[in-house]
């Protein structure tokens, strides 16, 4: 099995380790985070270690490593921990599940975490760095660019292109054609037919208390 270090101790990180312990060859040899942010030695029964010397306990020649973090300050952090990675020489391993519907014929980049349910449909190009929670719908041909966030039940319609740093909420959609500028934010439920603007974030409408209770209704 592939030997690795998981950046993280918060919920991604804890999922992390059920999906790479019962879905991979990957194994998880201990979890980092910086040193101020350590709160226990162990976390999920494996050692956690300081990030600030971790290549000098777990060689980036023997060792890979995963960023788990999520989707905080438009993935930013993420996006920091991944380059603060890469330059103590380490590779970053990818995960998808084996319950993913994955039919490009373009792998996906490194520090993706792609889970179950996912249907990828051919001539998809994912980068680096992105998250796919599960359920996803990826049209064919469409473009998602490095560090960014889909959460669930997310539609991108072909020949879309997602742009870094974007994060699109739950059951939201993108018709065809569509480009999210860089640093979108996509809220739940929102349809988007237009390119987006860069940094903009688009809502849909919020549902309303009904002038009847559910006890006087109909159905």
């Amino acid at each position: 099995m592939k030997k690795i270090i998981v950046f993280g101790t918060g919920d991604i990180a804890q999922l992390a380790n059920y999906y790479f312990k019962t879905d991979s060859d990957l194994e998880i040899v201990a979890f980092t985070v910086n040193q101020s942010y350590i709160k226990d030695s162990v976390f999920e029964g494996i050692p956690v270690i300081p990030f600030e010397n971790i290549e000098h306990l777990f060689s980036p020649s023997e060792y890979e490593m995963f960023i788990a973090l999520s989707y905080s300050k438009m993935n930013a952090i993420r996006e920091i921990k991944y380059n603060e990675a890469k330059a103590k020489g380490y590779s970053l391993v990818s995960y998808i599940s084996s319950k993913c519907t994955y039919l490009s014929n373009y792998p996906c980049g490194d520090n993706c975490f792609i889970l179950e349910d996912n249907t990828i449909q051919p001539f998809v190009r994912i980068g680096n760095n992105v998250t796919l929670w599960s359920g996803n719908h990826i049209g064919h041909h469409s473009i998602i660019h490095d560090h960014n966030f889909l959460s669930s039940h997310v539609v991108v319609s072909g020949h879309c292109e997602i742009k870094s740093n974007c994060f699109m909420g739950v059951n939201s959609t993108l018709h065809n054609n569509i480009t999210l500028k860089k640093g979108t934010l996509v809220g739940a439920g929102a349809i988007i037919s237009k390119n987006t603007i860069e940094n903009g974030v688009y809502i849909a409408p919020k549902s309303g208390i009904f002038k009847l209770n559910s006890g006087q209704i109909k159905f």
